[in-house]
């Protein structure tokens, strides 16, 4: 367990080192979803309906910015190999790095999606729902993309081959996510929706760290 929190401590550390990453993910999340208005006009009844979709896309794309980087700096210097060769389950690492990784972009983007949400949609439940749902499908997100991350790693061409296996795994999680919202702003009851994102989550935390430590041994070898 210490090796656990000094892994998740140490990427922290490391993204406070250099708030310049976490910054470009922010950017592009908040620049990303001023576009959708400035395209298809300002009309409230219009980006009222498509809002979810918009936080959504937007925060899938921000979060893919950062992924390339969630094994890369430690492959490139060498640290990897040495966190790999320590006396405990590869599966941790990857559950530490998956942790770091949200907490430095799946839990800002939440959080900044609280804040821009009612602009877009001031209907406070459907806002909250939003929130929520991206707080709950988000750790899917990191947990897909370490995966996506890990077979990738060494590539010539990782962030094109990352986008191309991380977006198709996440659209269960982009398409109960907006229901949620969608429901919540239609005054239905959203908890089915926010049931399975909450499942989807909870299988990615059940697999995706035996097939991304299997992948990372793979891309050390």
């Amino acid at each position: 367990m210490k090796r656990f929190v000094a892994v998740v401590g140490r990427d922290l550390r490391l993204a406070w080192r250099q708030p310049g990453d976490v910054g470009v993910v922010l950017g592009f999340f908040v620049i990303a979803t001023v576009l959708f208005p400035l395209a298809i006009g300002a009309e409230p009844g219009v980006l009222a309906r498509i809002a979810p979709a918009i936080l959504w896309v937007a925060a899938l794309l921000a979060a893919l910015l950062s992924l390339e980087r969630l094994f890369a700096a430690d492959h490139a210097d060498g640290s990897l190999d040495l966190l790999l060769l320590m006396p405990w389950p590869v599966e941790l690492l990857v559950l530490a790095k998956c942790l770091a990784h949200w907490l430095t972009s799946g839990l800002p983007l939440a959080v900044l999606a609280a804040l821009v949400a009612p602009a877009f949609a001031p209907d406070a439940a459907s806002v909250h729902i939003l929130v929520a749902g991206l707080l709950i499908g988000t750790p899917a997100l990191s947990l897909l993309g370490g995966l996506g991350a890990a077979l990738t790693l060494g590539s010539r061409r990782g962030g094109a081959l990352l986008g191309l296996l991380f977006l198709p795994l996440v659209i269960p999680v982009l398409i109960f996510g907006t229901a949620a919202a969608e429901a919540a702003a239609s005054d239905d009851s959203a908890g089915v929706h926010l049931g399975i994102l909450a499942a989807l989550s909870l299988f990615a935390l059940a697999t995706t760290p035996w097939a991304t430590a299997a992948a990372l041994r793979q891309a050390v070898e």
